[in-house]
């Protein structure tokens, strides 16, 4: 496949343009008043199809079944060669390379900007429901589509955690998953997640992660890849399942799986699948749309990439040369059930020749929800709604996580577990999962999608300044570091307590100085009490940080929320395409 990229942005820009009948739809009968947030047009979900081949793909839902809020990031920092390229583009440098018109819903989808003004024009986005109508449409005008979800779909609420990863096992059932690969899926346990994937491939799910082995003889644990013909043409599904799961999450619920990239392995699942006959190869990843680019780079014969972890929800994919001079198309879907992608392929004489692509928003108010879908999720819910629908306080701003540094959830539970813990310093882990909350009131089911794990227990430690320091230098590295395929994912590590400036532009070692607790230097040799959550290295026995965060927000009715904290920054450029809106 050989396409310019002016001529992939063509296409991309005429599909994005199509119009014509739409669903039936439900609120924003017009356009809000001045200059405002336009209306959800007739139409806006028509994608005719294209093609032989159909791909259908979601990532990250994080366990929310419901309809959420979601904020997209106004700081995900492009460094090194990534400066000002995808996905590392926010707000206004996001419209512009996509050439997305401001005041209408794809600027809302894939940008922070405005954000509280426009969730109240447009409303909740995802919800397992509407998501399904969406999935259910798109299935019937094309015949033989494949449903693929890139992982982290069983955790990230507390329905998910509570049942085991069960509600969306059956979620994933009920919508007719074809493939999946994991990441938060391992949190459970290797023992609970066999039962789980046992019970999807009974259903006709394959749970694919070719770089998943024993530790002590390397077998696999799970299959590679499966193959599949659609429309005439054999296709494969390759899976690659977060390399870092034993480093980034507890090893000790899967102590005898190990991970890693393991490209030679991943080559070797591509080749054989095409002396199997597959005319398409697809690689369902989860390491995040650099890593996933890195992949591309170093692979031949992947024609897809579609892919999840960093949440990056892209309006058309990314045309990278692979290496033996051909093109794989790289995509990721968002995250909490916000975006399907829609992807056709033109396939002919064994190769593939053509392709249209859509992100598609879903927006709760413009998809009518299926029925069936809607009654598997109050089924799921119904053990535990007395619980999350208490209202544990409210807040008089705006709560979101995404960014990569501290957002206003972040610091409120920060500040609580200073509170609660006695500390002088709080660590909450830079996780990406987490919906947003608007003004107004906080429910448990709020506090729970922010902090919910399986080892999710606070701690109280001592660490000394120079410990504290290596803290932030190893989380640093993990997320700038010039080499994508050492990028470990998530944010950077949010703080309470402590000040300090970073230069991401700098090596292992030397991105962290100017440290500051209690208004004072760090002493690098004297300890200090450090508050924090999500141990991985062994289990704890502190209280939940769901409790925690809980009682802070009851002790206090309304929290007020600042401006989150943010480093000083160094080496980098204010009118960097990936950071907006410090001030």
């Amino acid at each position: 496949m050989r396409l310019s990229r002016r001529d992939f942005l063509e296409l991309v820009l005429a599909a994005g343009a199509a119009g014509g009948a739409g669903l039936p739809r439900r609120g924003l009968a017009e356009a809000p008043k001045g200059r405002d947030w336009q209306g959800i047009p007739e139409g806006f979900y028509d994608t005719p199809p294209k093609g032989n081949v159909h791909l259908l793909h979601f990532s990250d839902i994080h366990g929310q079944l419901k309809p959420v809020y979601f904020r997209e990031p106004n700081v995900n920092l492009g460094l090194h060669d990534f400066r000002g390229k995808p996905p590392l583009l926010v707000g206004e440098a996001l419209l512009e390379h996509y050439r997305l018109e401001r005041w209408r819903p794809q600027a809302h989808a894939f940008t922070y900007l405005d954000f509280e003004a426009a969730a109240e024009a447009y409303g909740r986005v995802g919800g397992a429901a509407h998501l399904a109508t969406a999935v259910r449409r798109m299935r019937a005008e094309r015949p033989g589509a494949l449903l693929l979800d890139s992982g982290d779909t069983w955790h990230g609420s507390g329905p998910a955690l509570w049942s085991e990863g069960q509600a969306m096992a059956d979620f994933q059932k009920r919508l007719g998953v074809d493939a999946c690969t994991g990441h938060w899926e391992f949190i459970y346990g290797d023992r609970r997640v066999e039962e789980l994937v046992a019970e999807l491939e009974g259903a006709g799910t394959e749970f694919l992660a070719q770089n998943v082995l024993d530790r002590d003889w390397l077998e696999p644990i799970f299959k590679g890849y499966t193959l599949h013909e659609r429309n005439g043409v054999p296709v494969a599904v390759v899976g690659q399942a977060f390399p870092f799961t034993p480093i980034a999450n507890p090893r000790y619920k899967i102590p005898q799986w190990t991970m890693g990239h393991r490209l030679d392995r991943l080559q070797q699942q591509v080749d054989q699948a095409r002396q199997e006959g597959a005319q398409v190869v697809v690689l369902l990843s989860h390491a995040g749309m650099l890593t996933d680019m890195a992949y591309a780079r170093r692979l031949r014969g992947v024609d897809v990439i579609l892919g999840g972890h960093t949440h990056d929800p892209v309006p058309a994919p990314e045309v990278v040369e692979d290496a033996e001079g051909g093109r794989t198309l790289v995509a990721n879907s968002g995250s909490n059930g916000k975006f399907l992608s829609v992807l056709d392929l033109e396939v002919r004489n064994g190769r593939v020749r053509d392709f249209h692509y859509r992100n598609l928003p879903i927006f709760a108010d413009a998809l009518p929800p299926d029925a069936e879908m809607q009654s598997l999720v109050e089924a799921a819910y119904a053990p535990y709604q007395e619980r999350l629908s208490e209202v544990v306080g409210e807040v008089d701003g705006l709560l979101y996580r995404r960014g990569n540094f501290n957002g206003t959830f972040d610091e409120i539970l920060a500040r609580a577990l200073l509170e609660g813990r006695d500390a002088e310093v709080a660590f909450t882990p830079g996780f990406r999962w987490g919906p947003s909350v608007l003004p107004g009131p906080v429910t448990f089911e709020d506090v729970m999608a922010q902090t919910c794990s399986t080892y999710s227990e606070t701690t109280r430690t001592e660490l000394t300044g120079e410990q504290i320091r290596a803290v932030l230098e190893d989380v640093a590295n993990s997320i700038f570091n010039p080499d994508p395929l050492l990028h470990r994912g998530g944010d950077m590590v949010r703080t309470a307590g402590l000040r300090y400036a970073i230069d991401p532009t700098r090596k292992m070692g030397e991105r962290i100085s100017d440290l500051e607790i209690g208004g004072e230097p760090v002493d690098p040799k004297r300890k200090y009490v450090v508050a924090s959550w999500a141990d991985v290295q062994q289990p704890q026995d502190g209280p939940q940080a769901w409790d925690v965060l809980a009682e802070y927000f009851r002790s206090r009715g309304t929290v007020h929320v600042d401006r989150p904290y943010v480093p000083t920054l160094k080496g980098v450029d204010r009118s960097n395409p990936g950071l907006e809106r410090l001030a």
